[in-house]
């Protein structure tokens, strides 16, 4: 096992560690130009509060270099939907966060800090590529245009974007990231 003790911004130095099989990289500046070497026994990895926004590249890397994952933990990063960092996050949106995960990273056993149950790899299996989250391309939400939204959803071409109502909160929420399914 590693530990890092130091802020790094580059992980250069081990592609000579070929071997490893834990690496824990929390705290760092690191963001999302990380690339790992090829690292095929490495099967636990933590890169909680880092500087990490987009996901989806994360995962396609990860899926390549590092066959063997079984455990991460991407906790404090933006990329990370967790209530506990933003108040603009659910359950729900953690929830579809993992199967994002699940689905890109079929070997997991550990996710973040729960094991991972077989009804989500069968949920993550059947709509996990649904569940990217993605910025939405209009940054302005209807409120803001003046306008409130009358349904769970607005419509445009090409995109579905979720809008939740809080009951208790007595408002629209407009996550910092949105759900979007994209049509064929």
């Amino acid at each position: 096992m590693v530990e890092c003790l130091e802020i790094f911004r580059s992980l250069e130095g081990l592609k000579t560690f070929s071997c490893l099989e834990e690496l824990i990289l929390d705290n760092n500046l690191l963001g999302n130009d990380l690339l790992l070497p090829r690292l095929p026994h490495l099967h636990t990895l933590t890169l909680n509060k880092n500087q990490i926004t987009e996901l989806e590249g994360l995962l396609d890397h990860l899926a390549e270099v590092v066959p063997a994952l079984q455990y991460l933990s991407l906790l404090g990063n933006m990329a990370c939907p967790n209530e506990l960092v933003s108040k603009e996050k659910d359950e729900g949106d953690y929830q579809r966060y993992r199967y994002f995960v699940l689905h890109k990273l079929t070997n997991l056993k550990f996710l973040d800090t729960r094991k991972v149950t077989r009804t989500e790899r069968e949920e993550a299996l059947v709509r996990g590529a649904f569940m990217k989250v993605v910025k939405p391309m209009d940054a302005q939400p209807c409120w803001i245009r003046g306008t409130e939204p009358d349904e769970e959803a607005s419509f445009n071409d090409q995109t579905m974007t979720s809008f939740h109502w809080h009951k208790y909160r007595s408002k629209w929420k407009m996550p910092v990231q949105c759900e979007v399914c994209f049509w064929a």
